[in-house]
């Protein structure tokens, strides 16, 4: 009869999340998983599977726990107010936590050995869903005539990704947050402005 697991699955999520977030996925030992969480390795690979498992379900929770400004920025009424609380929520997020800045899933596995390839595409995948919404609701502005009609919402999804992709780069590197929302100033100025209506 196996043991009863006796820690608290969540906590050491949170605490392997922070790891991540910090370290990166090669940068991450055990030692580190352990150590933050509290358990033991064999106990980790109980709960959560091999390294690459854990990472995958930590990406999840960082999807869940701190991306909340994504959904809150796709309703915004216009697309410029949408790109602004994307660029906005990015800069709090990446300087909001001293111990672990910029974005987990940019500074999670830029390049990386062979071993790690799978966990590098995973990270692909995830900022293309971000970018995805980005381009639908990009896509419905301009059919609502709130951007112009030779907008082009793929690129301008791409723009505002590369933006945050930059951010979470000098975030990781100690700018401040006032330095990123000026960064996201600049980004926004050019921003295409909505269609004038036809004059009468």
């Amino acid at each position: 009869m196996g043991r009863h697991r006796e820690f608290d699955v969540d906590k050491v999520l949170d605490a392997a999340l922070c790891v991540f977030w910090r370290k990166g996925y090669e940068g991450t030992s055990y030692v580190d998983l352990t150590q933050a969480a509290g358990v033991e390795r064999p106990a980790l690979y109980a709960a959560f599977g091999n390294k690459e498992a854990l990472f995958r379900h930590a990406l999840a929770r960082y999807h869940e726990r701190y991306l909340d400004f994504i959904p809150r920025a796709l309703q915004r009424p216009s697309a410029r107010e949408v790109a602004a609380q994307f660029l906005y929520g990015t800069a709090d997020l990446q300087t909001r936590y001293p111990e672990h800045t910029g974005c987990l899933g940019v500074n999670g596995v830029m390049a990386g050995s062979d071993d790690a390839e799978p966990v590098r595409q995973a990270l692909i995948d995830f900022r293309a869903q971000g970018e995805t919404l980005l381009r639908e609701r990009f896509e419905r502005a301009r059919k609502e005539g709130d951007l112009p009609p030779d907008a082009k919402p793929d690129a301008l999804a791409a723009f505002v990704m590369a933006v945050t992709h930059g951010m979470a780069v000098q975030a990781k590197a100690g700018f401040s947050r006032a330095m990123l929302e000026a960064v996201a100033e600049q980004a926004l100025s050019a921003f295409p402005a909505p269609q004038a209506p036809a004059a009468r």
